[in-house]
Formats: structure tokens, sequence, C-alpha cells
């Protein structure tokens, strides 16, 4: 086994484009790091709905340039078996974006090169900028295809790969099936043309174009008074929220000075995700130092690409206490909004999110639809208006961006903040109407990071063979294993749980290595002075939940 691994490892040497992983690999192989090299080359990484992601190093089992040529030969070669391009006797467009990890730059030119070597037109994001921004693009411009070189909040160590197809919505099943198919029968790179020029760099023309469209999201002559904290979370939301807050007539954001600009090392979060505990920090230490008429009324979280929107209120009147809203929070602040508003259209969500959606779109007579996890599934709601998932993904405008957008959502949030103001109110004092309304749905999650991804299957696997039949007390009414697939949905690994008064849906991570439990209980509220009791039983029946379900899987 060991000449064989030393063989393939040689063998992707001779073929790999980019020094820094040839020296890498070289190391490896001259130091004959058997475990490291059968870490590199147990198989190759598996490109899917989420497109690729992974760790960057040598190696087909590591995001580099030698995956990279081969997924976008394979994307090429599907593209071309689709058909002619819209307008007749032209090649199709793709268009290119990506962000400012380490090697976004270079995998961009790299998939520019292969589609102009496969005979199609190639345009690449003149910088790194959101990843909304390359969603809307590709409808801007006509393209056949996006491909956006980002791995979102990953750590530091990680890039990916996402692929978008002509409707600017992410690929599903079986165009995964398919362009990978076409990865893995692509011979070697040396039968990948990739010519040194030929494709455009892009001027920011399209970007002014797309913030010309986020005049869309906010009503005209609307409350424009709302402070922001705002940090970009070392990625490049910065630049682009600023000036879409600045035509907006917002006032112009504090922001958290040292993650204001793009640092691919993530120097001040542990995991670059708002989610992850104290990834906010500097937000809420900026926030408290600001008092007077400089004190905000709230702080914006961009993650790195931009696309997700996190937001955090005042909880309590000395403007020293702050807490992030939770997504599903902000899924219905939002919701509520545009139903006020007026807005007509689907409203959407994951099955992992919040079921007052459900609640907001019935009572105002709007279609409410549920799709499996991801905005790739969320965008192609017939009829879509709104659209969020609790991971704080909101797509506020699906006729701009088929996809979560995080600087549109930041706009409609302080829209709705500053309207608020000028009634006295807060966006925590609309979160109470919305429960005495509707109930209070409380939301929580149990997210276990593993190193081993078999123990997520083994948990999975306890679920299946020993099912629970009561959580917290509550008996289980109804168990769905999503594999199976129902009407609405399409089959996905997956549990659902409905219990009396409560639900749980169990499924591991498409893009980082965890098992994800998503909890809601909803407890029915008379008026608002029930509410700190509400809330009470919600956290003790969510922490039940958790304990009894983490004892049924293992975790």
């Amino acid at each position: 086994m060991h000449d064989e691994l030393i063989a393939q490892a040689q063998a992707w040497l001779t073929e790999d484009p980019d020094p820094d992983t040839r020296t890498e690999l070289a190391r490896l192989i001259d130091a004959k790091d058997e475990t490291e090299l059968a870490a590199r080359f147990s198989g190759t990484l598996q490109f899917g709905t989420a497109g690729l992601r992974g760790e960057l190093g040598a190696g087909p089992m590591r995001m580099n340039r030698s995956v990279v040529i081969r997924a976008a030969a394979g994307l090429a070669a599907y593209l071309k078996k689709q058909g002619p391009p819209a307008r007749e006797g032209e090649a199709g467009l793709v268009v290119i974006g990506y962000d400012a990890r380490h090697k976004s730059h270079d995998f961009a030119q790299d998939t520019a090169a292969v589609m102009i070597g496969a005979g199609l037109r190639a345009a690449v994001l003149p910088r790194p900028l959101p990843t909304p921004v390359l969603a809307f693009a590709i409808r801007h411009l006509g393209a056949v295809a996006g491909v956006e070189v980002t791995a979102s909040h990953n750590p530091p160590r990680d890039n990916g790969y996402k692929v978008y197809l002509g409707d600017g919505s992410q690929i599903v099943p079986p165009a995964d099936i398919d362009i990978a198919a076409e990865i893995a029968a692509v011979p070697s790179l040396t039968t990948v043309p990739r010519p040194t020029e030929g494709w455009d760099t892009l001027d920011d023309s399209v970007l002014d174009a797309y913030l010309a469209r986020t005049d869309a999201v906010l009503s005209e002559g609307s409350p424009r008074t709302a402070r922001t904290v705002y940090t970009a979370m070392h990625g490049v939301g910065k630049d682009v929220l600023l000036a879409a807050f600045a035509r907006a007539g917002f006032p112009a954001p504090v922001l958290v000075a040292e993650q204001a600009d793009p640092d691919p090392e993530f120097p001040t979060v542990a995991f670059p995700n708002p989610e992850e505990p104290g990834a906010m920090d500097l937000a809420f230490a900026t926030a408290r130092a600001l008092s007077g008429e400089s004190a905000p009324d709230l702080i914006i979280a961009n993650d790195p690409d931009a696309d997700r929107c996190a937001v955090a209120v005042q909880d309590g009147t000395d403007g020293t206490g702050w807490r992030m809203l939770r997504g599903d929070e902000v899924g219905a602040l939002l919701a509520a909004h545009l139903v006020r508003r007026g807005a007509t259209g689907t409203f959407a969500e994951s099955i992992v999110s919040s079921s007052l959606l459900g609640r907001i779109a019935e009572k105002a007579g709007l279609p409410h639809v549920e799709t499996l996890t991801g905005f790739k599934w969320i965008a192609r709601a017939e009829g879509l208006r709104y659209g969020y998932e609790e991971a704080l993904g909101y797509c506020v405008d699906p006729d701009g961006v088929r996809d979560k957008d995080g600087i549109t959502a930041a706009l409609l949030i302080t829209e709705l903040a500053s309207q608020l103001k000028e009634e006295g109110r807060t966006l925590l004092d609309l979160l109470d109407d919305l429960a005495v309304e509707h109930g209070l749905h409380a939301t929580d999650q149990l997210s276990v990071r593993v190193e081993d991804l078999s123990l997520i299957a083994a948990a999975m696997g306890r679920l299946r063979e020993q099912p629970p039949t009561e959580l917290a007390g509550l008996p289980i009414t109804r168990t769905d294993d999503l594999t199976q697939g129902t009407a609405e949905l399409p089959p996905t690994d997956g549990l659902r749980y409905t219990l009396d008064g409560a639900r749980v849906i169990v499924r591991p991570s498409g893009t980082e290595p965890k098992l994800k439990c998503y909890l809601e209980v909803v407890i029915p509220v008379g008026s608002h002075e029930d509410l700190p009791a509400a809330r009470a039983k919600a956290t003790a029946l969510l922490e039940a939940i958790k304990r009894d379900l983490s004892t049924a899987a293992g975790i």
C-alpha cells in the first residue's frame, strides 16, 4: 500500500500547477508521511449541491487549484451539453465571483481560463465582493451559470466552490450529480485547455447595478433614523454595505475596526460565524462604548462572504446589555414588516426554521411553503416573495437576488428598526406582539462538531434503530424519516419528530463536520403579562429536550 500511495502522490505532483501545493506535497513524499498522504489520497472531495468545500492543501481530498480546474472542466462540459444559450450564435457566459480567502483569486482565474478553453465566455468580478453580488450578476448579465469561490463562514484553512445556474439560484439534483459525473470523467489536467487570456474582468458597473437594485428593498419615504454598529467579520461586506446604507440615507454605521477589512486569517475569531460563541464580542464592546446621540439601536454583522446577516439588540435599559437575535426571530420580524407593507407572494422557509412564519403568512392570507435546508431549495419556491432559514439567511428581494443576501437583509431590518424607533418601540417590542398574537415560538439548536465523521452516522443510526418515544416528558406523536421523502419534500438524510407543542429535526450538516438538531417549542400566550412565564417554561422545555435528545443520540 505504501508504494501505491507514493505513486499516487507523485502522479498528482507532476500535474499540480500550484508551486505552493507542489512544495507541500513534495515534502510529504520525501518524508514518507503515510498518515498524511493517506488522508490526502483516500478519495476525492465530493461535488454536491453545496458545490465543493474543504481544507486547503495538496491532493484530491483538499481544496487546491488541481481540484478546482477539474471542477471547472466538469461544469463546462455539463453546460455545453445543456444546449445553446439564450442568445443564439453566442457562447454561453459564466460569471465568476470570489471572496478574500487564501487562494480564492487563483481559483477564480483558473475557472475563467477553463471556461474560455472549453469555448464558453467568462467574466470575473473586479475584486473580492459579497456572494449576493455574484448571484445578482448572473441574471443581470444573462449568464448560463455562475461560480462563487468562498467557504462562507468556515474556518480560515478552508475554501469552497459554489455553483449557480442561469436562473441565479444554486444547483439542486440532478444537476449536481451530472456535474460530478463530468468532473470524474476528466482524465488528467493535461487534457484541460487553460489559455492565459480571453476572459473579461468586469468593472464596477455590475456592482453599481446591484446597489441600484437595493432601492427596491425599502419603502419610499420610510424613516431612515436607526443607528447601527457593523462588523464585516474580516470578510468582504464592508464597502458594499456602507455604500448601500449611504445610498438609502441611513446614518453611517459605526465599524468594528478590528474586523472591518478582509483578512483570510480571521485573527479575532475562532470561527468567523456570527452564531459562534465569542464572534460578536468586539461588536458588543464597540456598541457599549457609544453613548448619547451616538448610541446604536442595533448591531449588524455579516459573515465573511456577506450572504448572511446577524442582528443584535439592546436587552435592558442601561445600554450595556446586548444580545444576538436568533435567525428565527429576525426571520419573523422581516416577515411581519413585509406583511405590514402589503407584500404579496409566497413566504418560504426551510423545514428546520420556525413554524411562526407559517402563522404570520396564514394570518395575512399569503401562501407559505417549507423546503429542504438551503437556499438552493428556498429560492425555487413558486411565486417567492420572501424566504429565510434559521442560519441567518434571508432573501428579501428575490427578483434581484435569488439567494440569501446579507446586505439587503441589513437594509430591511434597519428600516424596520427606524420605523419602530419613530413609534417609540423596538424590535423586541414587536417580537412580544408576535408572541401574543401567534404564541411564543422558542427555538434552539443542539450542534455537535466532530473530527470523525463516522460519529455522525453512528448517532443517526442509533436514533433510527432505537427511536425515542418522548422528549422532555412530551410524547412523540409522529416520526418522519426524511430519507424516504414526503409528498412535499425530496429525500434527505434527516429525522423529524413531532411532539405535543414541540418539534425536533436532526440532520448532518451539509457544509461542516457537525450533527445539527433543531428544536422548537410553542407556548400559548394570553397577554403581554404572560410572556415572562411563557419564556421561562419554553427555556426549561428546550433544555430538557436537548438533554434527552443528546442521550438518545449518544452525543
